[in-house]
């Protein structure tokens, strides 16, 4: 039995707000989890949730990962940046070329994402969230196919990406050279596992390539790992 995607998760200083913004874009339901966290529960095929926790410290360097949101028309494009801007977002430079036409934002704790130009044919089939951009190697895409149980769609010159087989976003991994890491990911995956299947699951994603980062457990009952680029995710029973 594989895990399945539970969340993307976010370390925010204001996690309810951060989700009030994204809750904005995405147009998703929002709810409270306790101690002053939130999450929202998708409205579309996007098959896992997106959770604001609370973190400590500030933002540190840019994220290895972050959401490509698609668009239908120039227009619309224009419509999803605006919106963005409206909510709090602004305009940031990652080194992209002008010549590029997908536009980078920030979100108002300066968690990056990208607005993606219409017509992108890789994303075509996809939703609203395109696909959840990696800092990775080929290895780490490998990993989180066996992971997860989800093919690989993409693997060409060390770029990899893996889908769901019933939809939904795109998890990509851009190849080397990887960024620099800076302290524990703002964003990470938290999986789940079958009730009572949790240390089996473990004990599979070790053999994968998966570390455990601590012996014990979180406040929440979660054990926290690490994939073979040393990515933290949470793995945990589903609550």
């Amino acid at each position: 039995m594989t895990s399945h995607l539970f969340a993307v998760c976010f370390g925010a200083s204001r996690p309810r707000q951060l989700a009030g913004f994204w809750s904005g874009m995405l147009g998703w339901e929002t709810l409270d989890e306790p101690p002053g966290g939130a999450a929202l529960l998708p409205g579309d095929d996007t098959g896992f949730r997106i959770r604001f926790l609370p973190a400590q410290g500030p933002k540190a360097g840019q994220n290895p990962m972050h959401f490509d949101l698609t668009s239908t028309s120039p227009q619309d494009q224009q419509q999803t940046v605006a919106r963005a801007l409206e909510l709090g977002a602004e305009h940031i430079d990652v080194g992209q070329r002008p010549e590029e036409g997908h536009v980078v934002l920030a979100d108002p704790e300066g968690n990056e994402f990208c607005v993606i130009e219409p017509g992108n044919r890789f994303l075509a089939d996809c939703g609203f969230i395109g696909a959840l951009s990696c800092d990775g190697s080929q290895q780490v895409g490998y990993f989180w196919s066996e992971a997860l149980g989800w093919p690989l769609v993409w693997d060409q010159d060390q770029e990899t990406a893996i889908r769901s087989p019933h939809g939904g976003p795109k998890i990509t991994w851009g190849g080397p050279p990887l960024m620099p890491k800076t302290g524990r990911n703002r964003l990470f995956l938290a999986l789940a596992a079958v009730p009572g299947d949790e240390q089996p699951e473990i004990d599979r994603l070790i053999s994968l390539g998966a570390t455990r980062i601590d012996a014990g457990r979180d406040e929440a009952g979660g054990v926290l790992m690490a994939d073979p680029d040393g990515n933290e995710f949470r793995m945990s029973a589903p609550g």
